[in-house]
């Protein structure tokens, strides 16, 4: 009987010690970004490589052409979207997560946000843009197309 009080003082202590952090946004963030949105990432899932041009994503909804040399060097990179209506309505915000470091991080240039245009590549949707990726390691970059969370996807960047 000892024993098992022991064991469930331990489980209760250890129980108590565990994190309940919630992720801290930056205040220039848009406000349609939720703390909520970052417990879906699953760093499990990781971007691959699909189509004939070297869109580095999730098939069918969203990917990047210049993702394949990830760096925290400025680089030129163009999302894709699939399934998007409408695209010169659309805006889409791209939001960094560093696995790591738990934190939030604006990766686009010019801003949190950038208008979308047209079909390009065989998606329904295009950005060119230029991003600064702050320091190496896993990322999920969360996007939103209208201010609705569109898709996740992770990058491991190396140099």
């Amino acid at each position: 009987m000892p024993f098992i009080v022991c064991l469930l003082g331990i489980l209760l202590i250890s129980a108590g010690c565990t994190s309940n952090e919630t992720v801290i946004l930056p205040e220039d963030i848009p406000n349609y970004v939720q703390e909520s949105d970052f417990e879906k990432i699953d760093w499990e899932r990781n971007a691959q490589e699909f189509g004939d041009r070297g869109v580095i994503g999730n098939e069918n909804k969203s990917g990047v052409i210049g993702a394949d040399l990830p760096s925290v060097d400025r680089q030129k990179w163009m999302w894709h979207l699939w399934g998007v209506k409408n695209p010169e309505t659309v805006d889409l915000t791209i939001v960094g997560f560093n696995k790591e470091t738990e934190t939030v991080h604006q990766i686009l240039v010019n801003g949190w946000t950038g208008e979308i245009a047209g079909a390009n590549n065989g998606a329904d949707a295009h950005m060119p843009s230029n991003v600064e990726v702050p320091k190496t390691g896993e990322w999920a970059m969360l996007l939103y197309a209208d201010g609705d969370l569109f898709d996740i996807l992770f990058y491991d960047i190396s140099e």
